[in-house]
């Protein structure tokens, strides 16, 4: 080892920073300018709809089950023919979910049998106090395309009588 050597690594180490100085810096310009997040980014939860309108949920209480946080609640109730909101017997008729101690694993997602609750894109999360972190059933609904799917409403009596639709075989 000579006694350059130290030298050299500090013109070697000085160099690659000034060359990293003429780099264009890599800025976003925040409320207006959104960053894409990535394809397996877990974000804000959403309860899907179908393409009818009615609500994926069936109140089955398997997310909260799932959840090792303890952040979300779930409460059940009766669909009827006059008051219907989603297929099936029953509906998620209270969905909470805690944001302060929701750890975004994923878990929810994977547990629902329906498909209803999905880890978003969504990273704008803020609070002002503990109970506007606490995510309402309409706080986390998609909305409703036209008006008249809105639920709940009244259908035909025996037109829903599976929770999930029957499935159709796959065409190439």
């Amino acid at each position: 080892m000579s006694v350059l050597d130290p030298f050299v690594e500090l013109l070697r180490g000085l160099g690659i920073t000034f060359k990293t100085m003429l780099d264009k810096p890599v800025t976003f310009q925040y409320p207006e300018e959104k960053r894409q997040v990535r394809p397996r980014f877990r974000g804000r939860h959403v309860l899907k709809r179908y393409e009818n309108g009615l609500e994926k949920c069936i109140g089955c209480s398997l997310c909260a089950a799932a959840c090792p946080a303890d952040a979300i609640f779930v409460e059940a109730s009766e669909n009827s023919d006059e008051k219907r909101f989603s297929p099936g017997e029953r509906y998620a008729s209270t969905y909470e979910i805690n944001m302060l101690r929701c750890i975004y694993c994923g878990f929810c997602e994977d547990a629902c049998p329906t498909e209803a609750i999905v880890l978003g894109d969504n990273y704008e999360l803020s609070f002002y106090d503990r109970r506007s972190a606490i995510y309402t059933k309409e706080m986390l609904l998609e909305p409703v395309p036209t008006v008249e799917m809105t639920t709940p409403r009244k259908v035909e009596a025996g037109v829903f009588t599976r929770s999930v639709p029957e499935m159709k075989d796959p065409a190439d």
